[in-house]
């Protein structure tokens, strides 16, 4: 038997989310025991603050605890725990790394935005190779809470950048209105638009062959844009959503209130209030890189994270 339990943990800004699953090298095989996520915001005010909210760690910390039980009834045999934007930028992150160590007896690893992108690029193109229509190199785009990975490669990352663009810290720095007023997206997008230049310095965008699209914020939007009646990952997994789809949810989510918002049978709770900026993030990334379309993909970063466990 070559098969190996693991764990995974990816503590994002706004979600963290464990995966345990049974892995077989020889085939390439990940086959999901558990894969479940909670809406922790554990970003929450980091942006403007530079700190880790008391109540946003203990969501955190309570998350940990049931994951803890999820873990060990399954028997995992290693677990990684690795944590990404708002954990970098806090100036308390240790007080943050001694709970999760306390909890499930794991330093936490603080990774860089290079090894965010590095992780989520295993995740999301591991099982695409030879995908029928999908053109190398692969611009895989992770929108997170605080950061936006690019990561441009085929079988291997060839370039990556991760610019500090998120649905979080978007929504936070310039959504102050319900719905956003014209002059707050103009001033998002402009944000976005420079971070996409930063990110243009390192990785060549204008090679990409396939777009795929990662994180909450893109699932998301996919379940908007095939009118799903409530969330099906089995549906959203390997969508492919053009450029047209991708702006008519925009516009959407841009023009509607959080009440409005909130009645989509698709969009989780945790997500409602953020969404519109991560749809934008999306959209721009598309008109900038003049992607037709994007593939959606399930499979992430915390693929990448059980797969590096076997280092």
């Amino acid at each position: 038997m070559t098969t190996e339990r693991v764990a995974a943990i990816d503590c994002g800004t706004n979600s963290i989310r464990l995966l345990v699953a049974d892995l077989d090298p020889e085939t390439g095989t990940l086959t999901d025991l558990d894969r479940r996520m909670e809406i922790v915001r554990l970003g929450q005010g980091v942006d403007k603050a530079g700190r880790l909210a008391p109540e946003a760690l203990q969501r955190t910390f309570a998350a940990c605890r049931s994951y803890r039980e999820a873990i060990r009834a399954l028997g995992a045999d290693r677990l990684r725990f690795v944590a990404t934007s708002a954990s970098r930028d806090a100036e308390n992150r240790d007080e943050f790394r001694a709970g999760v160590r306390e909890l499930l007896g794991v330093e936490p690893e603080v990774i860089t935005g290079d090894e965010e992108a590095n992780l989520s690029f295993t995740g999301a193109t591991r099982e695409l190779t030879g995908t029928a229509g999908l053109d190398t190199p692969y611009l895989v785009v992770d929108i997170g809470g605080g950061s936006t990975e690019f990561v441009l490669g085929a079988d291997r990352v060839e370039a990556a950048r991760s610019v500090d663009i998120g649905c979080v810290r978007m929504t936070e720095r310039h959504f102050t209105a319900d719905p956003p007023t014209a002059d707050q997206i103009a001033a998002a997008k402009a944000d976005i638009d420079a971070a996409i230049d930063l990110a243009a310095k390192s990785v060549p965008l204008d090679r990409a062959e396939t777009l795929v699209g990662l994180a909450g914020s893109v699932t998301t939007v996919a379940g908007i844009a095939l009118a799903l009646p409530e969330y099906d990952s089995t549906r959203i997994h390997h969508a492919r959503l053009t450029a047209e789809q991708v702006a008519e949810v925009t516009a959407r989510l841009l023009a509607t209130s959080h009440e409005e918002r909130a009645a989509i049978p698709v969009l989780h709770p945790g997500r409602v209030d953020v969404i519109a900026a991560g749809s934008l993030v999306l959209q721009t990334i598309m008109e900038r890189v003049g992607a037709r379309e994007v593939v959606v993909s399930e499979h992430d970063i915390l693929d990448g994270i059980a797969w590096s466990v076997l280092g």
